[in-house]
């Protein structure tokens, strides 16, 4: 039986917290003494903490040890997992962490969203691995920081615990961006594609010709091919509905 959730002790907890984040100097120690925290306190642990892309889909940016930093409690095999998956269909977590200001449960977000089958796989592979859900905490839109359980967190995590534990992430994100310095950088392996060449995928992924096009962005023809060309070559596509696809399929485009 779990025990139930002292908000005094938590709050006195993540306050000694933040008063003493500042001394910690490696991402395993700020990782390590909040997973102290949200373990002795809501029976919980720290996932880890990553810096979110610079641009929407641009999963390739995630890379462990540089972007990603998970805490020892994750199980092991789960992480190269889950990349591997989301390569091939990028999970609908990150994109909703990109536009979120505010924690969300994974199990909230699988009800509010009911998602398809091909959609259901970052929340099966978790399961897979004994994690039943995740509290996500999307900081200043550059960091997200994630704990998990072993038991649906919706059911013990009340307002007072997600605001402590979102203030106590807050901190542990300002800190870890303080010792890793403006030298990370978090675009992608791969050339990013402009918001031109994502406005005529866009408009090419709801029926219009490039005339059209063209018309719609009071551009020549002729730059709306060239667009299309340069999208496909970063996109590593040869046609213009496999750019299209590849597009929907990142999630580059809604």
């Amino acid at each position: 039986m779990q025990t139930p959730i002292c908000l005094s002790t938590l709050g006195s907890e993540t306050l000694r917290y933040i008063s003493d984040v500042d001394s910690l100097t490696t991402t395993d120690e700020v990782l390590d003494n909040l997973n102290l925290i949200a373990n002795e306190t809501c029976q919980i642990n720290v996932l880890g903490a990553l810096m979110l892309p610079l641009h929407h889909g641009d999963w390739e940016s995630l890379e462990k040890g540089k972007t990603v930093f998970l805490h020892k409690s994750v199980p092991r095999g789960w992480w190269e997992e889950h990349m591997e998956l989301s390569r091939a269909h990028p999970g609908f977590g990150m994109s909703f962490a990109l536009l979120s200001l505010a924690p969300f449960t994974m199990s909230e977000l699988m009800r509010a969203l009911e998602p398809l089958a091909a959609d259901r796989w970052p929340f099966e592979v978790a399961l897979k691995h004994g994690m039943r859900d995740r509290l996500n905490c999307p900081v200043g839109g550059r960091w997200l920081i994630s704990y998990w359980s072993r038991s649906v967190m919706s059911m013990r995590l009340n307002e007072g615990a997600r605001a402590i534990l979102f203030m106590a992430a807050t901190f542990a994100a300002i800190r870890l961006q303080k010792l890793l310095g403006p030298q990370v950088v978090r675009i992608g392996k791969g050339a990013m594609l402009t918001p031109r060449e994502l406005a005529v995928l866009r408009l090419l992924s709801l029926g219009n010709q490039v005339s059209e096009i063209a018309r719609l962005l009071d551009l020549g023809e002729e730059t709306i091919r060239s667009h299309v060309k340069k999208a496909q070559a970063k996109l590593g596509v040869r046609t213009q509905a496999h750019a299209v696809a590849q597009a929907l399929r990142r999630r580059l485009i809604p």
